[in-house]
């Protein structure tokens, strides 16, 4: 059994913090407009852990709310980051300067030889498989195209290439405060030496401890809890303490 681990996300958007339904870039809300300040009260609250997506970035496939990942990752909780990586110097850049897991995402499907060779690089701890898919088929470009591969083809061969760390977000749950798509993940938990953040869906404490209670016979390390904790169905302390 691996260490469980909640992520607290933040999403980020024209230098706010923000939430898409269902990974459409329009039906936004914005939640605050200091995304440091959010990753502060997130440490004050005992996270060890924060999830920051730059959705410009994932976008447009360059870095652009890096300067706000880099001051959130100077407050003390461990920070992962995905969106608009994708290129060796954008994954230098973020490790150089304190963040500690970057995620691939589009680029492992467009490019997976690319891919591999910055896990060999850099180190499977370093790099994250960020896994995005409808209905089960991968997607690519912040999740607005949908490529030809299964998730778990793609999860499969990042395993046999030495990837460790992966996240799998269900588009059709993530937003929706509807629960997570448990059996998908499970499907990825199989793969051997594989350790899958669940993302997507979170929407109550119930969910959380669901997550928790398959992470003790499968390879499920962790959780992403966004909107839920923005629209106060619970407090991040009350997940810690599940």
């Amino acid at each position: 059994m691996t260490n469980f681990q909640i992520y607290p996300a933040i999403d980020l958007r024209d230098g706010k913090c923000v939430r898409l339904f269902q990974g459409d870039y329009a039906q936004e809300t914005i939640y605050g407009d200091s995304p440091v300040e959010m990753a502060r009260k997130f440490v004050e609250a005992g996270a060890e852990w924060i999830h920051m997506v730059d959705l410009d970035g994932a976008k447009d496939g360059i870095r652009i709310n890096d300067q706000v990942v880099i001051e959130a990752a100077k407050l003390g909780a461990k920070v992962q980051v995905g969106g608009g990586i994708r290129t060796r110097e954008d994954i230098q850049y973020y490790l150089s300067n304190g963040v500690v897991r970057v995620i691939i995402g589009s680029l492992a499907i467009r490019n997976p030889e690319l891919a591999v060779s910055f896990i060999e690089e850099f180190g499977a701890e370093q790099i994250v498989i960020g896994i995005d898919a409808k209905n089960g088929m991968a997607a690519t470009e912040g999740w607005i195209e949908t490529s030809g591969q299964a998730a778990t083809e793609v999860a499969d061969y990042f395993t046999s290439k030495g990837a460790k760390h992966f996240i799998y977000t269900d588009i059709a749950t993530d937003g929706t405060l509807a629960g997570p798509n448990i059996a998908a993940n499970r499907a990825l938990v199989q793969l051997k030496n594989a350790q899958v953040i669940v993302s997507g869906g979170i929407g109550s404490l119930d969910d959380v401890k669901n997550v928790k209670k398959a992470s003790t016979d499968s390879n499920i390390a962790g959780v992403i809890i966004g909107k839920a904790l923005y629209e106060k169905r619970f407090t991040l302390e009350e997940a810690l303490s599940c």
